[in-house]
């Protein structure tokens, strides 16, 4: 049987009791989608991912499934978007869960968490361990069905007016961190800000804020942070490799086929990996210009590391005695973990260490 008749036969009492959007298989019925974003468009990678889905489920479903995309503060807020796909008031969103933690620190869980997982080790986690079944029975409770959505790998620390040159720095320190992170530095005097994509260099700019970390090379570049700040430092330890996510209204989703259902889980892993690939090769590039500015590019001092990493364990004991539902994904989440680093240590870390070091 071809798609077109698969599509007219099947399914369409579901999508009209949905409610929420057209007959989608309807004999020449097209069915319009909206997508919220948390970012802004000019960044291309991040924003540019959930295009690329889109651009993915009208290929394969030859137009009849048309999702539109729109950028962070367009429909909604950027920190809106879980409530929006939660109550329906549009059917989609990509955005970083852990900017939800103030929700629930679960949320962080599906993205990233201070000394976490890298993002090799979250892929693996959520597709082949448990993660994206234990995500998906917490996102349950808010009517989201889940679908890993891009990642961009190991973040760098952020921008800084002044060195940092020990922890005594961090004290009273006004900085611009997303996620849990903020939490963490909070019990080494830091006073965390959460600040959308867009808003941040503004911030910087004007001192509201002393320091602000967003991505990498590439993106950092393209909002300007080393205009206001001369110091670049790595690695983001609050972000080993943080995972953005396709949200998707349970209502509207259980409406469709089993042939869009599978569409979108092929498209939102396709936009996964891209959106990586992107980051892998524009990186490089960029990091090279922002040195050839006059940026100075410092590793966190070594008591920086070490107070922040005692500090997070102290966070996720608390979380484990309190929070009933992040002790749940944690304790799968954190032998994953201890395992993945196990294995990561002999072969890829050493040839990493290798190569790294060679003149090539």
């Amino acid at each position: 049987m071809d798609r077109r008749s698969v599509i007219k036969h099947a399914g369409i009492a579901g999508v009209l009791a949905a409610g929420a959007a057209p007959a989608v298989h309807a004999q020449g019925a097209t069915l319009r989608w909206r997508l919220a974003s948390s970012f802004p468009k000019s960044l291309d990678t991040i924003y540019g991912a959930e295009e690329v889905f889109a651009k993915k489920v009208s290929e394969m479903t030859g137009g009849k499934f048309v999702i539109t995309t729109h950028a962070g503060g367009e429909l909604m807020p950027p920190f809106g978007v879980l409530d929006g796909v939660s109550n329906g008031t549009v059917e989609m969103a990509h955005t970083a869960p852990y900017y939800f933690f103030g929700k629930d620190p679960t949320y962080a869980l599906d993205c990233a968490v201070p000394f976490g997982l890298n993002s090799r080790q979250m892929t693996a986690w959520m597709y082949e361990g448990n993660g994206l079944k234990l995500m998906r029975e917490f996102y349950a409770k808010v009517g989201i069905v889940n679908f890993p959505m891009g990642n961009t790998g190991a973040q760098m620390g952020g921008w800084y007016r002044k060195e940092i040159k020990s922890v005594a720095d961090l004290k009273g320190l006004k900085f611009r961190v997303g996620g849990f992170g903020g939490k963490v530095l909070e019990r080494l005097g830091t006073v965390p800000q959460n600040i959308p994509g867009g808003e941040i260099y503004q911030a910087l700019e004007k001192g509201t804020i002393d320091a602000a970390e967003w991505i990498g090379p590439y993106d950092d570049q393209k909002l300007g942070f080393n205009k206001v700040a001369p110091f670049y430092y790595y690695p983001g330890w609050w972000e080993g490799g943080p995972q953005l996510t396709l949200y998707v209204n349970q209502k509207s989703y259980e409406g469709l086929s089993s042939e869009y259902k599978a569409i979108i889980e092929c498209a939102a892993a396709y936009a996964h990996t891209d959106m990586q690939a992107k980051y892998d090769v524009k990186n490089p590039i960029a990091l090279k210009q922002l040195v050839g500015q006059g940026v100075k590019v410092l590793p966190f001092p070594k008591d920086v590391m070490a107070a922040a990493f005692k500090s997070a364990q102290e966070v996720y004991a608390e979380l484990n005695a309190s929070n009933p539902a992040w002790k749940k994904i944690y304790d799968d989440w954190s032998v994953y973990r201890r395992d993945a680093n196990l294995w990561f240590r002999f072969p890829e870390a050493s040839f990493d260490d290798f190569m790294q070091a060679q003149k090539l």
